[in-house]
């Protein structure tokens, strides 16, 4: 079964869980039209949220995830968004006016299905420091409960 694909008994279409597997490989252009890869954060634990700027749940979300760029970042945590916009200027616009401290690609019709289906936004994946999604949040998510995540992969050097 490919990712993203219905399976032939399911009748529904459901996310493919990637959660204790290898997280998509991408390389893509931020907004300032540097080439950011997922590879260069190996080492860290990495929070990857798809996001988009008509999105009031993503919105919510940002600002927090700005301060724990802040505040986790030296302990080797990195988030990095991608916008799922039709185009670029409106997500720049937002990033630029939230003074975002950290990079946004601009997703590709692809990069979605690769991390198993984003139906919707957001969708935030915790990813440990060898690279092996650890956790998937669909939708409005407990923001607390994600953190607790988030300081359990920072606590353990395996992870």
């Amino acid at each position: 079964m490919m990712l993203g694909m219905l399976t032939a008994t399911s009748g529904a279409q459901e996310p493919v869980s990637l959660v204790h597997r290898p997280a998509p490989q991408f390389s893509l252009p931020d907004l300032h039209h540097a080439r950011i890869s997922l590879e260069q954060y190996r080492g860290k634990v990495v929070l990857l949220n798809f996001w988009a700027t008509w999105c009031a749940p993503c919105k919510l979300e940002m600002p927090r995830f700005m301060a724990w760029q802040k505040q986790y970042g030296p302990q080797g945590f990195q988030v990095l968004g991608v916008s799922i916009d039709d185009s670029e200027p409106p997500a720049a616009a937002y990033a630029d006016q939230l003074h975002l401290n950290y990079p946004v690609v601009m997703g590709d019709p692809h990069l979605g299905e690769r991390y198993g289906g984003v139906l919707g936004v957001p969708v935030t994946f915790l990813i440990d420091r060898k690279g092996i999604v650890q956790a998937r949040f669909d939708g409005e998510s407990d923001l607390g409960a994600m953190e607790i995540k988030l300081r359990t992969l920072l606590a353990d050097p395996a992870h």
